[in-house]
């Protein structure tokens, strides 16, 4: 009975060890997380900054319209929207409108994208780009921003890679990678 006593306190005495061990490493690491955040994300007003990040969106809205001048001629309208991972971990949602015209899956595009980050700020872009079936590239400028992106100016350049529709989609969801350099006023 001693002896089963004994064992229990010992794996008692193990297992709070345990748990004490991991909510040290667990601390260590949000602590790390805070840090590589404000070096990643804290930016120096009049400083140039540049970002790298990836963007998963699916298209929320459609009208497009034929035009019959050419075989496939499209003018038309698209929402877009999904999250933006940035190279330190931090997300965004990303709402993208785009005003198409092509042919075949070949045309120009303009583009506004407003993104949200956790913490409420926000940044919209203008870009412009083209369009070849799966692929497409743009590039434009930040043109305004709130909160800790408040008078942001800056430009953006980017790929996408358009995914085929799947069942019930006019227009498929879309993969992007895009850089942001920009500077913040001085305060």
């Amino acid at each position: 009975m001693k002896l089963m006593k004994c064992k229990r306190s010992i794996l008692i005495l193990i297992s709070l060890a345990l748990i004490f061990a991991l909510g040290v490493m667990t601390s260590i690491a949000q602590e790390k997380q805070i840090r590589d955040f404000l070096k990643g994300k804290v930016t120096t007003p009049g400083a140039q900054t540049t970002w790298k990040g990836k963007t998963f969106q699916h298209t929320t809205k459609v009208e497009m319209v034929p035009i019959p001048d050419a075989e496939g001629h499209m003018v038309g309208m698209f929402v877009r929207e999904g999250v933006n991972t940035y190279e330190d971990g931090e997300q965004g949602w990303n709402k993208t409108v785009i005003i198409w015209d092509g042919t075949k899956g070949v045309g120009s595009f303009s583009q506004y994208t407003t993104v949200t980050f956790q913490d409420g700020s926000t940044t919209i872009s203008h870009t412009k780009g083209t369009g070849s079936g799966p692929t497409a590239q743009f590039s434009g400028e930040i043109i305004y921003g709130t909160g800790r992106f408040q008078g942001i100016k800056g430009t953006v350049t980017g790929t996408a890679k358009n995914l085929p529709p799947e069942k019930g989609e006019i227009i498929g969801k879309a993969l992007s990678e895009w850089t942001l350099t920009f500077t913040l006023p001085p305060k």
